[in-house]
């Protein structure tokens, strides 16, 4: 199953939650848990993002960087947690 995974991962596009100003929000199908999204910086630099606690769980952005893309999420988790089980049933 793990190499299914990772085959979507590189084969399905991910879906494109919002556009922010400076960054992309994104999540995968069939992704590992904890529920999570991600934050891709117009540079290439990705972090994942824990949806419930808006902690992060991998990425090497700084803080301040995120600051727009927690501060959306955080007004959206519903919107969040409705896409992660509908692309992770």
């Amino acid at each position: 199953m793990v190499a299914l995974v990772q085959w979507l991962h590189y084969t399905v596009p991910m879906p494109t939650i919002s556009r922010l100003q400076n960054c992309t929000i994104t999540m995968y199908a069939a992704d590992h848990q904890p529920p999570h999204f991600h934050v891709r910086m117009r540079d290439g630099r990705e972090a994942l993002i824990v949806i419930e606690t808006l902690s992060v769980l991998s990425g090497s952005i700084k803080p301040r960087e995120l600051a727009e893309a927690l501060a959306w999420a955080g007004a959206n988790i519903p919107t969040l947690t409705a896409k992660w089980q509908e692309l992770n049933p």
